[in-house]
């Protein structure tokens, strides 16, 4: 087993190894969907530090002995475990592994920055969404940068959110890891998410686009209300379109990370995207779908240049969720369906 795997091996089958989102930017590769190139620091590299950190003290017996209703005790350890990942030295094989993948990826130019993004194994399944729960870091700006957000994105995972999350659901610990994706970062003239079934209504005949001006974090943070038009799969006819007041943007700060902009006074109520671009994401959101053979949720960015790319695609959970419920109540005697149904005939 290997520290990093790089995206043209990847296939979405590689989710226990690569979490979620590595195995889907994976697959999109795989599939000629346009996706900014990386790689994956692997859970073999996240299992290879634990077991060093167990080695002083427990970890994942820590947190499956919590109570998910006692805030306090798991606040406190959350605090413990996030610094004890951030400070304990990485073994050498690991940050050697993720120091040479970076150089591969950027040929040692410092003008090339990379987002490091969370990829845990038990997020973006067909079940459940775990998005949202571990933590993503845009515009990181060097090597060594690189290697210690790998180390926060690992923290993430110890989470008050998250170990409340899988204790809720009664997760074993010893099925949790956490992979990170490592890709070069799209400097997003407009970025936004796309739904290949409304959202709302759960119509599979139309596609949902929301996008903003600058990069994506602001649509999916909720601090920008974005425009959103929706598309006729088939037809490509846009029967809504909802421009919004787009009041700022997120830019790349100057010593890493992002920042929030003003947006100029003309492109507070322009639309976004154009016809055009909207048509093409039309077409790669039904080319997407039409691989993983069922509706998606997927991330795009259109750079500088007007590339579109897409940086993620999970499946569409609220509507499959609420499909694959029973209509009626499951009865250990079948006539009493039948009873319930005529009861109230005479």
């Amino acid at each position: 087993m290997t520290s990093v795997s790089w995206f043209a091996d990847l296939r979405i089958t590689d989710r226990p190894t690569v979490g979620g989102k590595g195995a889907s930017l994976g697959e999109l590769t795989h599939a000629g969907i346009e996706v900014p190139p990386g790689f994956v620091v692997t859970t073999h590299a996240f299992e290879l530090f634990l077991k060093a950190l167990e080695q002083s003290a427990p970890v994942r017996a820590a947190v499956e002995a919590l109570d998910a209703s006692n805030l306090d005790a798991v606040t406190a350890l959350s605090r413990t475990l996030r610094a004890r990942v951030e400070q304990e030295p990485l073994p050498q094989p690991v940050e050697r592994a993720i120091l040479d993948a970076h150089y591969q990826l950027t040929g040692g130019d410092l003008a090339i920055t990379v987002a490091v993004r969370s990829s845990a194994t038990t997020e973006d399944a067909e079940d459940a969404s775990f998005a949202g729960l571990q933590d993503t870091f845009l515009w990181v700006l060097d090597a060594q940068d690189t290697v210690a957000r790998v180390r926060e994105c690992w923290g993430s995972l110890y989470s008050v959110e998250s170990m409340t999350y899988r204790r809720k659901h009664g997760l074993p610990e010893d099925g949790v890891a956490m992979a990170v994706v490592v890709q070069t970062m799209v400097d997003a003239r407009t970025a936004g998410v796309m739904f290949t079934r409304s959202p709302t209504t759960g119509d599979k005949s139309v596609i949902t686009i929301e996008g903003a001006w600058g990069l994506g974090s602001a649509v999916v943070s909720g601090e920008v209300t974005p425009d959103r038009w929706v598309v006729g799969k088939i037809t490509g006819e846009i029967s809504v379109r909802d421009i919004s007041d787009k009041h700022i943007r997120q830019v790349p700060a100057p010593g890493g990370g992002i920042v929030d902009e003003d947006l100029p006074a003309d492109l507070r109520h322009a639309p976004a995207l154009s016809d055009d671009e909207l048509q093409a994401l039309r077409a790669v959101g039904r080319r997407i779908e039409k691989h993983y053979g069922r509706p998606q949720d997927i991330e795009w960015a259109v750079d500088k240049e007007g590339k579109l790319l897409l940086l993620q695609s999970r499946p569409e959970t609220v509507w499959s969720a609420r499909e694959a419920a029973p209509v009626v109540k499951t009865e250990a005697d079948p006539l009493k369906h039948v009873m319930t149904i005529f009861g109230g005939r005479k």
